[in-house]
């Protein structure tokens, strides 16, 4: 009996960074070296070179998913013979805490910008649909504030479904990574872009319906993903990316008295390791685990890091 090719059972089909690089065919370079610098998170790192690798032959692959299905909408809408309003195409980027994903979200914001069929991008993340911390409190679930049960997932429902609908000047509330807290009144408004990116921890998970939901469709966030990015890198590279973001925190963000972790700017440099790697262990890792991790086959595109941040391996779905 021949013997059976795993990876052709794959949905998947893996690149190596080279083989990713090559995709690139004769796309000029979009963005400059200070544009770059000025996209990378805190800790996280990004060069000119890991842009032309990895995310210009992305732009270009998103750049084609978008023209063809601005494509297939005209011709719905000659179909039907309607006047439809212009629909955006909707990307989600998921992945744990530490792992790089606003980056990510930026870089594709300002690539796929430059390109002449998505002039409009927006970007937003899940973190201003949280429940505000009162009402976290009230319900015992600030020590899971992350895990899918701590977001208004109705409201969130409701943006995306408003967006894809064409409607104009869809709010969305705002988070405060400084008070740890959503914003009272504060929203941002999302105006028929071309493009959306939408990232957050758990928005490729697939919820499992209430029982007073067993009768109807229940749409999940990723129900209106045209096209979903995950993020990957091991549990041992995330815990020691979060305890240095952490300690990085501590000399910045944690040093105003006006910050919800102020408290953490005054431990030493050995309370402050063990501090981290007690969030990390009792709160980030089981939602990795439990909630995040299990939706990675759920994606369209799995970027995968190795320890110093650089993207080794491309695994796109096929089609």
């Amino acid at each position: 009996m021949d013997q059976i090719d795993v990876s052709e059972l794959s949905p998947y089909r893996r690149f190596t960074r080279d083989e990713w690089a090559s995709l690139r065919a004769d796309e000029p370079m979009l963005l400059r070296e200070d544009e770059i610098a000025a996209l990378q998170s805190l800790n996280d790192r990004l060069s000119l070179e890991e842009v032309e690798t990895i995310y210009l032959p992305l732009s270009r692959l998103l750049s084609m998913y978008v023209a063809a299905t601005q494509g297939l909408f005209k011709a719905t809408r000659r179909f039907l013979g309607s006047d439809g309003a212009k629909v955006p195409f909707v990307i989600g980027v998921a992945g744990s805490v530490a792992v790089g994903k606003s980056t990510t979200s930026r870089v594709l914001r300002a690539l796929l910008s430059r390109w002449p069929n998505t002039p409009k991008v927006d970007l937003i993340t899940t973190d201003g649909f949280l429940l505000p911390n009162a009402v976290l409190e009230a319900e015992g679930l600030m020590n899971r504030k992350g895990f899918p049960e701590s977001y208004d997932v109705r409201t969130l429902l409701g943006f995306l479904s408003d967006v894809k609908a064409g409607r104009e000047h869809v709010e969305a509330p705002v988070y405060s990574h400084l008070v740890y807290d959503v914003v009272p009144g504060e929203t941002v408004s999302v105006d028929r872009p071309d493009i959306l990116i939408v990232e957050g921890l758990n928005v490729l998970q697939a919820r499992q319906p209430s029982p007073a939901e067993a009768d109807r469709a229940t749409p999940f966030v990723s129900d209106f993903f045209d096209f979903s990015v995950y993020i990957d890198a091991d549990e041992e590279t995330l815990s020691r990316w979060y305890v240095q973001r952490f300690m990085r925190l501590r000399e910045t963000a944690f040093q105003d008295p006006n910050s919800f972790f102020h408290r953490y700017s005054k431990l030493t440099d050995r309370e402050a390791v063990a501090t981290a790697q007690h969030i990390w262990n009792g709160i980030n890792l089981p939602n990795l685990r439990g909630n995040i991790r299990p939706t990675r086959v759920r994606a369209d595109l799995i970027l995968t890091k190795s320890g110093d941040h650089r993207i080794e391996q491309v695994d796109l779905r096929k089609v």
